[in-house]
This record gives structure tokens, sequence and C-alpha cells, in this order.
């Protein structure tokens, strides 16, 4: 199982994890009680309860980079391009736009 704290303009919002045989997203209890909290997408409302589903949500896989600049983090860093979880832990800490990934160490 694989997870990263996902942060919008600095702010702890939330974390996927990638489990077995499928993905979660969970918004943060102390983000969704502010009230200025807006959704990281459209896509994942604000919710309690967790969004799940077997391929990685569209939004994340999305700041994942595209062309010469994936070519580059996939020889770098080794990774498979179907590796959708591991492309975006190695190369979305510092996304363009308000969202950044944060890895987390395996905590089985």
């Amino acid at each position: 199982m694989r997870k990263a704290e996902i942060h919008m303009q600095g702010r702890l919002t939330g974390v996927l994890e990638e489990r077995d045989r499928d993905y979660t997203f969970t918004y943060d209890a102390a983000y969704l009680a502010d009230p200025h909290a807006v959704a990281i997408s459209l896509t994942l409302p604000l919710q309690t309860g967790s969004f799940k589903d077997k391929r990685l949500f569209p939004f994340f896989d999305g700041l994942i980079p595209e062309g010469w600049l994936l070519d580059i983090a996939e020889h770098t860093w080794k990774l498979d391009p179907r590796d959708r979880m591991g492309l975006l832990l190695a190369c979305c800490r510092d996304c363009i736009g308000a969202v950044s990934v944060i890895p987390l160490e395996d905590r089985k």
C-alpha cells in the first residue's frame, strides 16, 4: 500500500491511498471543518466519506507530467510508465498549480 498527503496551497487537504485493488481519497477532517475549505477538484467534492475507484482518479492522473518531461522522469528514476501512482509520487511533489503530492512511507 502506498500513500500520499495531498496539499493545496501548502495546506493538508487529504490522503490518497493505493491499495491492492483500488484507490481511495479521503479529505482531512480538520480541512473539512474549515468554513473556507474548497474541493481540490469538481470530481472530488467535499465530503466526509472516502472516494474509491479501481483506477487512479483522473484528477491525480492529470497531475503527472507528459511528453519529454515524463520521459526524463521515467529514465532518471527508472519508473514503469504504467505505474501511475509511482509516477505521481515521484513527480508531483512540486506541481505547477495549487496542489502538491507528498509521499508517505509505507506503514503496513
